[in-house]
């Protein structure tokens, strides 16, 4: 297996071209093999700044839009679900086994962001998607070593991709 990324347009603002999927693909190979993670899936879904408003207003207890936001599956925060799996055996596996979590990126805000940086809009897409990838492998960015960190290793990798400033 390798990581895996399945992705849905849920907004009507830009139409995600095939070349940046395929760049958002690239991103997530680097970021993983960066993070020694050579195994599981993530699913990306592009959204409008009304919904990810709802979204963020729902679960973080935010009232505004933000530009991305992550939801780990592996997440050991005492605010998650328990799930529990039965198994028969040991050949079967639980359904989520290899699921690394979702990525929820605002296309109206990261346009807004690319333009306000001077970089181009598949930049800042790139930028928030290896970003949520982090956050979903459990990086933060609540002080400063954390945010230097999260910075240093996005830039890394948006550098090897070609997606420099």
């Amino acid at each position: 297996m390798s990581l895996q990324l399945d992705w849905s347009n849920e907004q009507d603002k830009l139409d995600i071209p095939e070349e940046w999927i395929a760049r958002l693909e690239q991103l997530l190979q680097l970021a993983g093999e960066a993070e020694g993670l050579t195994d599981g899936e993530v699913t990306l879904t592009f959204t409008d700044n009304e919904q990810i408003h709802q979204l963020n207003r729902d679960y973080r207890n935010i009232d505004r839009p933000t530009d991305v936001l992550s939801f780990a599956m592996l997440d050991e925060g005492t605010e998650e679900l328990d799930i529990i799996f039965e198994v028969d055996s040991e050949e079967e596996a639980d359904p989520i086994s290899g699921m690394l979590g979702d990525i929820v990126i605002s296309v109206e805000k990261a346009k807004e962001q690319s333009e306000d940086y001077g970089h181009s809009l598949e930049r800042e897409i790139g930028f928030l998607f290896v970003h949520g990838f982090l956050h979903l492998l459990g990086y933060d960015h609540e002080d400063e070593p954390g945010e230097a960190e999260m910075t240093a290793k996005q830039e890394a990798v948006l550098q090897k991709a070609g997606l420099s400033r």
